[in-house]
């Protein structure tokens, strides 16, 4: 059951060596996902192999570290052949902009491109198995950060009570219990599926801010994730410029994924001026979790890691 986060770019707005500018690929059991597509971003999916088979763009606002990539994105996957649709969700207000991104230099894609404008507290992409939602932030534009959320999971099937104990025969019986039906018995007896599955088990849930300010609706987008990838542009020392700028410090992320809870932290949008020592801010999110003695786990990202995110429970 794949939930696997590669970091694309980490930058801040000026790309470094080692950083590219903003983008996140998410494959959600087998459906893969792009939030924000900077300047770049195609030669760093093939750099780093998560493939081209992309049914949906999601961008946190219009600043150009974040879309910049897409016109070369669309006319690469044009020349590739493409033929399936692509959807590209933005914020109010984008869709103009996303349509003039698209056809850049007079190229006209033939494969169907749907664009959609998506509110803060809406459902961008609704599946069986999860969901992506949208929630407000604070940047200097219309903006808005991401949460994909999956479906809770069945509870577990108590084999061992119900061969045992309740005597129910190994075959389709199991599957009816573990699908909510119950079943009779040769005897007569009817077995409830509460009496041989578990509670449901609380699916996965990743968090992306794009640019932000810290705000309360990413405490409560954020309520215990598995993963929390915020804004982390500068460190405790740019303060005043974070707030000028309408960006986090990494003390400020380490707060916000203190009070919602999330298991893992992961810091990004970092500002060039830590090119060599982004150590710097992890080391300063990780001191707020010590100093309030949270156990979530912090870091910085380079450009190409890959996040496998684990069930709550851990055993899946």
């Amino acid at each position: 059951m794949t939930l696997r986060v590669t970091f694309l770019g980490t930058s801040g707005a000026v790309p470094t060596v080692e950083r590219a500018p903003s983008a996140i690929h998410v494959n959600c059991e087998g459906e893969e996902l792009l939030f924000d597509c900077g300047e770049g971003t195609q030669r760093q999916m093939m750099r780093y192999g998560t493939g081209f088979g992309l049914s949906h763009v999601f961008l946190t606002h219009l600043h150009g570290d974040h879309i910049l990539g897409l016109p070369g994105l669309v006319q690469s996957l044009d020349f590739n052949d493409r033929e399936e649709a692509l959807a590209i969700h933005g914020p109010p207000g984008s869709k103009r902009t996303i349509r003039q991104l698209v056809h850049a230099g007079g190229h006209d894609p033939n494969f169907p491109i749907r664009i959609d404008e998506v509110r803060p507290g809406n459902v961008a992409l609704a599946r069986e198995e999860y969901q992506v939602r949208t929630f407000e932030t604070d940047h200097r534009t219309t903006s808005m950060g991401f949460v994909l959320a999956e479906a809770d999971r069945k509870g577990r099937f108590d084999r061992e009570k119900a061969e045992e104990e309740l005597n129910i025969p190994p075959g389709p019986a199991y599957g009816k219990l573990h699908g909510g039906e119950p079943v009779e018995l040769d005897d007569g007896t009817v077995v409830r599926p509460e009496e041989v599955v578990g509670p449901p088990r609380p699916g996965r849930t990743v968090v992306y801010t794009g640019d932000t300010r810290p705000v309360e609706a990413t405490v409560e987008a954020a309520a215990d994730a598995d993963l929390l990838v915020h804004d982390a542009t500068f460190a405790g020392d740019d303060a005043d410029r974070a707030r000028q700028t309408a960006h986090s410090t990494a003390v400020e992320a380490a707060e916000i994924a203190r009070r919602a809870g999330a298991k893992r932290l992961a810091l990004t949008h970092i500002s060039s001026r830590y090119a060599a020592r982004a150590g710097l801010l992890e080391s300063e999110a990780k001191e707020v979790f010590a100093e309030s003695g949270f156990d979530g786990q912090v870091f910085v990202p380079d450009d190409g890691d890959e996040v496998e995110v684990p069930f709550p429970d851990a055993d899946g």
